[in-house]
């Protein structure tokens, strides 16, 4: 039988995530005009909005005067929280922890920052711009979308906020505040994660978390659901247009209850596993698809949480009325050949995140799960009883990597995933080893799979993982995907490599930017969540992807201080001031519109 006793990482640990659905315990914050040394160097600029709780919300930007090139240039966005207030382990041997020179606590601004992401340009890897937000502090910034495409505002959650801010990325460096999501637009869902654009510009958002209040909550078409609260049971899924508002709440929790092994604390009756945090859309299907992850609130509260807390459910809904989505499956994974110590690593457990194919023909979809350390895949996300099955171990990954390991997987913090856009490739970002495993814990990685057998054989495909053999492997069905390359990431602190994104901009004839679908580097930022387990040395990494999908680390890539491969968000001094460390989550390449052809 599976244990239900935490594995050891939580076993030293009870944290409490604070969800702040009301927004009414963070602090307030003033913009700041050039207070570091170099102020003549930086141009402070505000832009503001009025939310509809009558609060003024701002973004102010600290662009760094440079020396013109004569270029256009690709940026990278990089959606971070002030690490001035403990929330975590801060800094670790090798990574200096930088603290403010003021008041101990007392919370700086959380920003989005803009780097200078043009290959061979002298500012390759500096911090261009800083864009604080105003008033609330402590949001613990976490996911934007998965991709930007010209035209789109970029949509950045705070965690901890339960606010969206909505981006104008139209004439970078510079960022313009456009809108923004407050927790009382959204009274049935709190803990924003992840968003997926659509054509006409809207997003369709992941709330993890439950209504604002314990009890009956009324979505936008009279659907009513109970939950126990913010950051708990059940999570909804919104559509928000380019200035924030809210277009539909709707509930991702059926009417009816689910399985008994659905729990929550305090128990929600009828019971749901319904907690999405990973989020895909086909809008040539009409289907989106959500990931459920766990009562995210309780997943912190250890060790004397129920393990049932964690996820193994995906959903999948029409969305052939864009304001009026329909729930039409919820699916749980299967489980997979381990059989681990702790239920929480099991396979089809905590799934994060979730991937579909791109191309009219194919209509597949992937889930990863955290726990689990696997990833699944469906043939048809149409079928209204589609089936799941494993398609890939971890192990088999970090095999390749160190084959004299004991390479144990279980909460190996399996994060983000993502296809190419032609389908070829399926790319994902691990966190570490398990607890489990003989060495290598400080190791987590980023690897490639070839998938081009698997989603070609539509609903004729074979491939599981249903032996240990094939966990460590690889699968023995043919069509099974096979890993193309895999690149180990060091991270010295509880955490590492949480969240990426593919670059999906080349530069064309007259150095103007065009979208491509053959990516050919990755950029990853290692943390996670403070209030967790899990933190990170906050580091940004850029990866090479070479035309036979091989990875490496783009040393060219180097922090503006240090001089060393990726950008060292534990610093002193940003270009708004002496605030110290900070915590990177979200990323993002954008290009100005008028350089995007």
């Amino acid at each position: 039988m599976v244990g239900t006793a935490p594995f050891s990482n939580l076993r030293r640990r009870v944290i409490v995530l604070i969800a702040a659905a009301a927004a009414a315990g963070l602090l307030a914050f003033q913009p700041m005009a050039g207070a570091d040394a170099r102020a003549g160097d930086v141009a402070v600029s505000t832009s503001s909005v009025k939310g509809r709780d009558g609060t003024t919300y701002t973004v102010t930007n600290h662009v760094v005067r440079t020396k013109g090139e004569g270029r256009r240039k690709e940026w990278l966005l990089v959606w971070t929280g002030d690490a001035s207030v403990p929330g975590g382990p801060v800094g670790a041997a090798g990574h200096t922890a930088h603290r403010k020179s003021d008041v101990e606590g007392s919370g700086d601004p959380d920003f989005l920052a803009v780097i200078d992401a043009t290959k061979g340009s002298r500012d390759y890897g500096k911090v261009v711009n800083t864009a604080t937000i105003g008033p609330l502090l402590q949001n613990e910034p976490h996911h934007m979308q998965y991709v930007w495409h010209k035209g789109d505002k970029v949509f950045a959650g705070g965690l901890l906020s339960d606010t969206t801010y909505v981006f104008d990325v139209g004439q970078l460096p510079r960022i313009r505040l456009s809108g923004v999501t407050t927790a009382t637009d959204t009274p049935c869902g709190t803990a924003p994660d992840a968003f997926t654009t659509l054509k006409d510009g809207t997003v369709y958002g992941a709330y993890m978390g439950g209504p604002n209040v314990p009890g009956p909550c009324t979505y936008t078409h009279g659907e009513v659901r109970t939950g126990n609260g913010a950051a708990g049971t059940p999570g909804e899924v919104l559509r928000i247009d380019q200035t924030g508002r809210v277009r539909v709440e709707y509930p991702a929790a059926t009417e009816a209850a689910e399985p008994d092994t659905c729990h929550s604390i305090p128990q929600v009756d009828p019971p749901t596993c319904a907690n999405p945090h990973g989020i895909r859309v086909r809008e040539d299907l009409n289907r989106l698809v959500t990931s459920d992850f766990a009562e995210v609130r309780s997943l912190m509260l250890l060790p004397t949480a129920d393990f049932y807390i964690a996820r193994d459910t995906v959903r999948i809904y029409d969305i052939a009325h864009r304001d009026r989505p329909r729930l039409l499956s919820v699916s749980r994974l299967p489980d997979g050949p381990r059989k681990e110590p702790f239920l929480i690593e099991e396979e089809p457990r905590v799934v994060m995140e979730t991937a579909l194919t791109n191309e009219r023909r194919h209509r597949g979809g992937f889930v990863s799960t955290m726990g689990g350390a696997s990833i699944y895949y469906t043939p048809d996300i149409t079928d209204p009883k589609p089936t799941w099955r494993e398609v890939f171990d971890d192990t088999t990954a970090f095999t390749r990597l160190a084959p004299e390991l004991d390479n144990r997987v279980g909460m190996d913090g399996g994060s983000w995933l993502q296809t190419s856009a032609d389908d070829r490739y399926l790319y994902h970002v691990v966190m570490r080893r398990g607890d489990e495993s003989s060495g290598g814990k400080d190791t987590g990685m980023v690897y490639v799979l070839d998938v081009r057998k698997l989603v070609d054989a539509g609903r004729r495909t074979r491939c599981n993982i249903d032996t240990l053999e094939e966990v460590t492997r690889g699968g023995a069905e043919p069509d099974c995907p096979s890993l193309v390359s895999a690149l180990p990431v060091e991270d010295p602190t509880t955490g590492g490599p949480h969240w990426a994104a593919l670059d999906n901009f080349r530069q064309g004839p007259g150095g103007h930017y065009q979208e491509t679908r053959q990516p050919t580097r990755l950029v990853l930022a290692n943390y996670f969540v403070a209030a967790s387990p899990f933190d990170g040395d906050h580091r940004v990494c850029m990866v090479d992807i070479s035309p036979r999908q091989q990875l490496s680390l783009d040393r060219s890539f180097k922090d503006e201080h240090t001089r060393r491969p990726c950008v060292e968000f534990n610093r002193s001094a940003w270009p708004h001031g002496e605030t110290g460390d900070a915590r990177p989550h979200g990323v993002l390449f954008a290009v100005s519109d008028a350089d995007v052809r």
